[in-house]
């Protein structure tokens, strides 16, 4: 019952695939406050677009060099509360009878020639397919592959006064110390007086607790220039990016979600992939009559993933400057479509010429020879 999970209930639902059968949804706990949130860029009304939070349509672009409030134009930056999302997606199935829900303890999964099986609870639950976004452990990583974190700090801030402009968003503050590493902050106004800053990294190594909130606070204090201000919610996560391989299928089972290498390895961002995916699941399933389906793998927007990775992770070039190089030398639209891996192979080629030619280059021949071996 994570985003991947309640997002193919939803669209089973809608679709009118879900008639019939028998769907089980598993959880740990039910959620019953807001503990993250997601978000992405569209160009047209999504699946859930009607409980999407805020949207912006310009954002701005910050480092030690260079700032731009830049027009995200086709595209709307959107947030959706995860506790908005939970309680939609709930509603949406309470009505069905074809679902059912239990909290527990998932303790493993297993296929075999008649179906999948669920250990949940200590009690074993057979089923025809398993939909998992479960990452039991951390991936092996073998030589030649990267594993960083993207780990974040968020509070939802309320100040004394006005602060904020509620159309103009911060997609990417890196002024703050690199002295961690890759290190930024986004800022997604609601209102003059409150918006959910996040302190968000890109390094092997997770910080403190209190390291986290010291530069929440500096950044708070020192760029957006509030004094005073009440900590609303809170909000902590940590997503992998990693150009290892995930398994997608095991017999019955179908990883999705972050377990299904839908989460895009040089960004973090996974909304949007699990969209996609669900909607070639949906497809397999009508055309098929099984859900696994073959699409959504790139080999060369894996091959970018994996040569910024090896950047990241070597220090070849610092991230801020990295991030400084794409949205200085192009179109905003242009770089949120080569994110979302839907760009030509032209466009493609145009973005790297801007980005530092003799480290990328190096660190692309060392990604192509990996793939040879």
């Amino acid at each position: 019952m994570g985003c991947a999970g309640l997002s193919l209930a939803v669209q089973l639902k809608k679709t009118g695939l879900a008639k019939g059968k028998k769907i089980l949804l598993v959880d740990r706990v039910q959620k019953k406050q807001n503990d993250r949130t997601w978000c992405f860029w569209e160009t047209d009304p999504g699946p859930f677009e009607e409980i999407v939070f805020r949207r912006w349509e310009q954002a701005w672009f910050h480092s030690s060099g260079y700032s731009s409030l830049l027009n995200l134009s086709p595209y709307k930056y959107k947030m959706i509360r995860g506790i908005d999302f939970f309680n939609y997606c709930l509603a949406e199935i309470s009505c069905s009878p074809e679902f059912e829900i239990i909290y527990g303890e998932v303790q493993s999964i297993s296929s075999d020639n008649s179906g999948a099986t669920l250990f949940l609870n200590n009690e074993a639950i057979q089923c025809r397919y398993i939909f998992n976004s479960i990452v039991f452990k951390k991936p092996p990583i073998s030589n030649g592959q990267f594993y960083l974190l993207q780990h974040f700090k968020g509070w939802m801030i309320r100040s004394a006064s006005s602060f904020f402009n509620v159309d103009q968003a911060t997609l990417m503050d890196f002024r703050p110390l690199q002295d961690h590493g890759t290190s930024f902050v986004y800022v997604m106004p609601f209102s003059p007086t409150e918006a959910l800053v996040e302190y968000t990294m890109f390094t092997t190594d997770l910080l403190d607790e209190e390291e986290y909130e010291y530069e929440l606070k500096n950044y708070i204090r020192d760029f957006l220039g509030i004094k005073e201000f009440e900590i609303v919610e809170k909000e902590f996560g940590i997503i992998p990016m990693t150009n290892f391989r995930f398994s997608r299928k095991n017999g019955n089972i179908l990883n999705i979600g972050t377990a299904g290498g839908k989460t895009k390895a040089s960004s973090g961002y996974t909304f949007r992939f699990i969209q996609k995916d669900t909607a070639d699941i949906l497809r397999s399933l009508e055309q098929n009559n099984h859900p696994f389906s073959s699409a959504g793998y790139s080999g060369r927007f894996n091959w970018y993933d994996s040569v910024l990775l090896n950047i990241l992770t070597h220090k070849s070039v610092p991230g801020d400057e990295v991030f400084t190089h794409l949205f200085s030398k192009n179109q905003p639209g242009q770089i949120l479509r080569f994110l979302d891996n839907e760009t030509s192979i032209a466009e493609e080629l145009r973005i790297l010429t801007t980005l530092p030619q003799w480290p990328f280059m190096k660190a692309g021949l060392e990604e192509v020879f990996k793939s040879m071996k």
